[in-house]
């Protein structure tokens, strides 16, 4: 959620010069051929196969995976698009490629593992009596991923493109959410950092098994990830650069991909303006922004931590607009601005005014996140629509563009659940206990490893070169724990009872 503005309030690729102005059609780009897979060979291996010789030129499996949708505008999407690290044959005809990405990413463990990762309260508790159920990081990424796709589709994207990039864009995150993302972070200092986005390209084409080539140093078999498409890797990332590498600002933490990972970045890069993220990862960034804003006002009032009411006090509005200011907008937007949005969206007619539990006032709070969610769509839709016109958009034919004022609106409801939700004093000592137990595992299984690692990472553990890739090891496998997973091994090899 890191997006930066451009000309006139738009919203853009992270890393996108403002002044840039896209060209409306799609240019078409040559079928590339992959770059050799580093390390490996280019060949088809699941376990145990045997090696090939790598095919010459563009798979031919690209042609049947993505037929010509019966549309009066060409696709957006090129063979090259289409391709994938390691070439497979297609097990049922008639599928598209991006269909199979979608399908890898929804059956893959790392989604899964999602239920049981910090959203913004951790799974497993309640506030009120009245408390319905809190997000987790999966149903935030399942509802994250229909808006994305209806999205996406309305506005000529490849909808499981889109909903592909959507379940797989919070993969990475590691237990306690960005608190433990901060504290493995912390950790990982010296081995080049960590961050949820580039730990999700690592689990898409490295650490979730599904499909393995042939090392030729060694002949032994070498995981490839999912081994999606490269426009599914592309459209799932939304920091495209190293660590320190943000175009407009080199000393951001965000990033998308680790050192050691650059090889397949590269390839699923290949072509792409520097630091430009794709139409599809435009696409997903803005229904995650949509998706968790709201939903975290939602959640906020079922807890009840949000007091609608706080929002006419001009004291409370004042702490808001301060919370926004430097973290959902620009430091120097004007607060006026700000407040002049909360007010266009508390005017409306759905807006809760209050929120009591019960089966009305559910209904009614479902009602207005409903509104919010087609607002900012249908602006985001229309603004686009306005500038590039009723062509099929996608890959860097164009850029999402999101009206500034509709900007404004989302932050403030993000501003709100931050004021309520997360500064909340309870939460203070929560966060201070996760990053706890996050470093005291970290500093265990830096003295105890392969003690304590899944059968997965001993193995990765004890075949690293060096010291800092068994570090990196480590910081793989507490970044693939839930909450509940990474306190049962702290206190195993801590003896601890946090």
């Amino acid at each position: 959620m890191d997006g930066t503005q451009g000309a006139h309030g738009a919203h853009r690729a992270p890393g996108t010069p403002a002044d840039r102005t896209p060209t409306a059609g799609a240019v078409p780009r040559s079928p590339a051929t992959p770059h050799a897979p580093a390390g490996a060979q280019n060949a088809s291996a699941q376990t145990g196969a045997q090696s090939a010789p790598a095919p010459a030129g563009p798979r031919p499996q690209t042609a049947a995976a993505l037929p010509q949708p019966p549309h009066p505008q060409a696709t957006p999407y090129t063979y090259a698009d289409t391709e994938r690290w390691d070439a497979e044959p297609d097990k049922r005809p008639g599928r598209t490629a991006f269909q199979r990405d979608r399908a890898r990413v929804l059956h893959s463990a790392a989604l899964r593992r999602l239920a049981g990762k910090t959203q913004v309260v951790t799974p497993g508790t309640r506030g009120l009596s009245w408390d319905a159920s809190p997000r987790t990081r999966l149903t935030h990424s399942l509802e994250c991923a229909q808006v994305g796709r209806e999205l996406g589709a309305v506005l000529g994207c490849d909808p499981d493109l889109v909903e592909a990039a959507c379940l797989s864009h919070d993969m990475g995150h590691p237990p306690f959410g960005h608190n433990g993302e901060q504290a493995l972070n912390d950790f990982a200092s010296d081995c080049g950092g960590f961050e949820g986005n580039a730990q999700s390209l690592r689990l898409l084409t490295r650490l979730e098994p599904k499909r393995f080539v042939r090392d030729p140093r060694t002949g032994e078999p070498t995981s490839v990830g999912l081994n999606l498409t490269r426009a599914a890797l592309d459209a799932a990332t939304k920091y495209p650069w190293p660590r320190g590498g943000r175009p407009d600002d080199p000393a951001s933490p965000k990033f998308g991909v680790y050192e050691d990972d650059v090889p397949v970045f590269e390839w699923a890069r290949r072509d792409a303006p520097a630091g430009r993220t794709c139409f599809e990862a435009q696409v997903m960034d803005w229904s995650d922004d949509v998706a968790y804003s709201v939903h975290d006002f939602e959640d906020g009032l079922h807890a009840g931590h949000i007091d609608p009411g706080c929002l006419s006090v001009e004291a409370e509005r004042q702490e808001i607009c301060s919370v926004a200011l430097g973290r959902y907008v620009p430091a120097d937007t004007d607060p006026a601005e700000l407040s002049e949005a909360l007010d266009r969206l508390t005017a409306e007619e759905w807006w809760p005014h209050g929120y009591d539990g019960s089966a009305v006032s559910q209904a009614r709070l479902k009602d207005a996140t409903s509104q919010l969610i087609g607002r900012f769509c249908q602006a985001a839709e229309s603004a686009t629509r306005d500038l590039y016109g009723p062509g099929r958009l996608g890959r860097y034919a164009a850029e999402l563009v999101v009206p500034r004022a509709v900007q404004h609106e989302c932050a403030m409801l993000k501003a709100v659940a931050d004021r309520y939700v997360m500064q909340r004093a309870e939460q203070e000592a929560i966060r201070a206990d996760q990053r706890i137990v996050i470093a005291e595992l970290a500093a265990a299984l830096t003295t105890r490893a392969p003690e304590g690692l899944e059968p997965q990472f001993r193995a990765l553990f004890l075949a690293a070169d060096d010291d800092r890739a068994r570090k990196r090891v480590l910081v793989d496998q507490i970044a693939a724990l839930t909450d509940a997973a990474a306190r049962s091994l702290h206190r195993r090899l801590t003896s601890t009872p946090h």
